[in-house]
């Protein structure tokens, strides 16, 4: 599997993530854990497309880590509109 195929399922992955940590507490223990949680299937991910833990994949992997992060958060906050 290639970079940006198994970078958009990271995406995608946290997405649902992202949403669950929008509309927890910041830095709260729920908050913590929805960030925390889609780490091993990445990992396992990882493993299964068979990059492994090249160098030059790192910065591709966590910014899509991130990016769906942030946009399941955002969705939390601006389209639900979940207020903390």
């Amino acid at each position: 599997m290639s970079l940006q195929t198994t970078a958009l399922l990271v995406v995608l992955i946290n997405l649902p993530f992202g949403y669950l940590r929008g509309k927890s507490e910041k830095f709260s223990k729920q908050w913590f854990i929805w960030v925390h949680v889609p780490v091993p299937f990445v990992i396992a991910l990882r493993l299964l497309s068979g990059l492994g833990f090249q160098l030059y994949t790192f910065p591709v992997m966590i910014s899509a880590y991130f990016i769906g992060q942030f946009v399941g958060g955002i969705f939390a906050k601006k389209c639900c509109r979940v207020k903390n």
